[in-house]
């Protein structure tokens, strides 16, 4: 079967098509033949062992994201069934509960081989059935960046009616943090460089955008919006060491950071005095349990939450479309199609 796959040596150069023998079935195992994947940007960080020796080792199939149909269950299979439609989780080991060592080391694409394969086995305790309103390209896109965004909002957000919600930026994980943070019925500030892109967020229902390059102190610009609250309830940290101190002033006492990205750097400068005097809750965000999961879908079926699809591209064109997520500028999930 078409795969997929670093090997040799470590480095995107060395991500290549290959082939693999088709995968063998056991007992509580389905095997999935997989439609779409989508990317994140874990997916550019990957090929360069990014992560280290927790990154896996070679060959390795990158890609955690993607949807597929079980073609194929083993005894003891109850969870699915043939002909479901899934997706696989994110954390294959993390059903549930708190998490782990050995959890954190179940992620797809790197410590362990990931979707961009044709057909995929997998334990039945590792894929979750998707809605059927949703296109095989919006399901692709949840495993990673939705259910990020879902833990952060709902799960350790535990977000209320009235809530003052702060995202940064307009990526994939920000456009689900928005989507569920209003679906929670809360308030929602966004912030992003691009007035094009704070406009589209607008129209999905953000009550507030702030442009950053234009208003460097968003902190300061922010205390209007929250003068009743003195500071956000939680606020969706997406960027790291350059945008950590002015969350910490933004943030209400006894508000939460949702740190997720490091996208500025991961080394930070701030006041250690505004976390203990306000007593600020850091909470870091990696991703989600498979019951988080399921949470998820319900509440996304219920009010029928729509992902944002961007460019598309084919199985073989796998390097473009991580060109294209690398140079940026993109609005939506970027997918692939087998």
């Amino acid at each position: 079967m078409r795969v997929f796959q670093i090997e040799g040596e470590w480095g995107i150069q060395n991500l290549r098509p290959a082939e693999r023998p088709e995968p063998e079935i056991g007992p509580g195992q389905v095997v999935i033949e997989m439609s779409m994947a989508s990317l994140n940007a874990r997916d550019l960080i990957v090929p360069e062992r990014g992560y280290g020796r927790a990154t896996g080792t070679l060959p390795l199939i990158p890609v955690s994201d993607g949807v597929g149909e079980v073609v194929a269950t083993g005894d003891g299979v109850t969870r699915v069934k043939l002909g479901d439609r899934v997706c696989p989780t994110y954390f294959q080991n993390w059903t549930g509960g708190e998490p782990s060592q050995d959890r954190f080391a179940s992620s797809l694409g790197g410590p362990r081989d990931g979707v961009m394969a044709e057909r995929l086995c997998l334990s039945q305790e590792g894929v979750v059935r998707v809605p059927d309103y949703l296109t095989d390209a919006e399901a692709a896109t949840l495993p990673c960046a939705a259910l990020t965004a879902w833990s952060a909002v709902a799960t350790h957000g535990q977000t209320k009616p009235g809530d003052r919600l702060l995202i940064q930026g307009t990526g994939g994980v920000a456009l689900f943090a928005l989507a569920f943070a209003k679906l929670h019925g809360a308030h929602v500030t966004m912030i992003s460089s691009s007035d094009d892109r704070l406009s589209r967020v607008r129209e999905m229902g953000a009550d507030e955008t702030i442009n950053y390059s234009q208003t460097e102190d968003w902190a300061r610009a922010s205390r209007a919006i929250t003068a009743e609250r003195g500071g956000y309830d939680n606020i969706v940290e997406l960027g790291g060491a350059q945008t950590l101190p002015l969350s910490l002033r933004a943030v209400r006492p006894g508000g939460t950071l949702s740190m997720i990205g490091v996208l500025s750097g991961l080394n930070i400068e701030a006041s250690l005095g505004l976390i203990v005097a306000r007593q600020v809750r850091l909470q870091g965000v990696t991703v989600g349990h498979r019951d988080g999961f399921e949470a998820m879908l319900a509440a996304m079926a219920q009010h029928r939450v729509r992902p944002v699809i961007g460019e598309t591209f084919a199985f073989n064109d796998l390097h473009a479309a991580l060109d294209h997520l690398r140079a940026g500028g993109h609005f939506g999930k970027t997918v692939i199609g087998f």
